[in-house]
């Protein structure tokens, strides 16, 4: 049985999600915590707007600020985070290209 919370948890990770750059974070940072510096670096966007992204996860409670010496490095909030995202990235959508039809803009659609 679902749980308000149980709710919350998925709707915080659906608008992670929503935005490819903050998957790009996720995805990135499934593999080793990293610095924001090397992060921007690797998926090509200014810094400014990592850390906005960063922010972002964050206040989802999805990633965590590590502090080393001056430095912050981040990772997943959770060890379970890696497991889900290893098992989204492993699904395969049957997407109907006639119920998502771009020209429908606004409309509830992937």
């Amino acid at each position: 049985m679902e749980t308000l919370s149980h709710i919350g948890v998925l709707a915080r990770f659906g608008h992670a999600l929503s935005d490819p750059t903050r998957a790009r974070v996720l995805i990135a940072l499934r593999e080793a915590g990293a610095y924001p510096t090397e992060l921007a670096e690797q998926l090509g966007v200014s810094r400014t707007s990592l850390s906005n992204h960063l922010a972002c996860l964050r206040g989802c409670g999805l990633v965590v600020a590590v502090p080393e010496g001056k430095r912050m490095r981040y990772e997943l909030a959770d060890g379970g985070l890696r497991k889900a995202l290893e098992d989204l990235l492993s699904t395969v959508l049957t997407v109907d290209p006639a119920a998502c039809d771009a020209s429908r803009a606004g409309e509830d659609c992937c």
